[in-house]
């Protein structure tokens, strides 16, 4: 068989597992497939006749790629306002040449607050903990990697550990709730939709603006599920879904760069209670952000 087609072949069989490395490192399914073509022109690139184990391998330069890119990603977050568009949640796009089926189990299987907290790991902490407890990696292959010997990789992945673990077991649940009811009410708010929105809304909401977002056009205090409901219809066509400071709301992101954040309230038994529109450049570079695509 030629060389580059047992390569193809090889490495189409090793996708998958390549993939899911790649999102649970980045939190990206942009960013994974983006690194596991990285993976495959590095492969193509290659004299393969010297690897003995080709999984492994592509595996390794893998992780590579995304340690590099998660490094580079933690440097450019001393930028002002310049935020990451991650996607815990996958979409669905006619045409991408991905399978939905499967993008939708990948993205199951990493749930949101594990995500959230991976994004505070540092990117050492992050690749040893992935590569280990969710890929069974021995810490002996992880450390070459890293750079760290393997008691010190040991240790990283313990680290690690101990931050999942410390997720409360009601965190995926609570913040798949808020999502669903985010979700509904800007989608809502899009498409004009006052009988939704006032469904999403609690009787005594109120919608705060501050200062700077007053001077783009907000009011600065709306009380009362008709009027937020009547100031919200129609608008909110650039808001995206994100976690906030650990829970869900929304940003308007313009070039790049975070301009309106809002947070939201919600009650324990439902309905959005409080709607903060912040603006301020300082106190938006304060503010912890993670994307979510729907």
């Amino acid at each position: 068989m030629d060389e580059k087609k047992w390569q193809a072949e090889k490495f189409e069989a090793n996708r998958p597992h390549l993939r899911a490395v790649a999102y649970r490192m980045l939190g990206s399914r942009t960013e994974a497939e983006d690194a596991v073509q990285e993976a495959w022109l590095r492969l193509s690139r290659t004299d393969t006749s010297e690897i003995d184990n080709l999984g492994g391998w592509l595996t390794t330069v893998t992780a590579r790629i995304c340690l590099d890119w998660l490094r580079s990603r933690k440097s450019r977050r001393e930028e002002p306002l310049t935020i990451r568009v991650p996607e815990p949640v996958v979409s669905h796009e006619a045409g991408n040449g991905t399978d939905p089926e499967q993008d939708a189990l990948l993205a199951d299987s990493v749930g949101l607050a594990l995500l959230v907290v991976l994004e505070k790991l540092t990117p050492a902490e992050r690749l040893a903990f992935v590569l280990h407890d969710m890929f069974d990696m021995p810490f002996d292959d992880i450390a070459p990697i890293v750079g760290r010997s393997t008691i010190a990789t040991r240790q990283l992945a313990s680290r690690a550990r101990r931050r999942v673990q410390g997720v409360p077991p009601t965190a995926e649940a609570d913040l798949a709730r808020q999502r669903h009811l985010v979700d509904a009410f800007f989608t809502a708010s899009r498409n004009g939709d006052m009988t939704a929105l006032l469904t999403a809304l609690d009787p005594d909401v109120v919608f705060r603006a501050d200062a700077v977002a007053a001077r783009m056009g907000a009011l600065g205090e709306i009380r009362g599920s008709s009027a937020v409901a009547e100031t919200f219809r129609g608008r909110a066509q650039g808001a995206r879904l994100a976690v906030i400071n650990g829970a869900v709301g929304a940003v308007v992101i313009l070039g790049g760069q975070l301009r309106i954040a809002l947070r939201l309230t919600i009650a324990d038994d439902g309905g959005i209670t409080g709607i903060n529109a912040m603006a301020d450049p300082e106190e938006l570079r304060k503010l912890e952000v993670l994307l979510i695509d729907p």
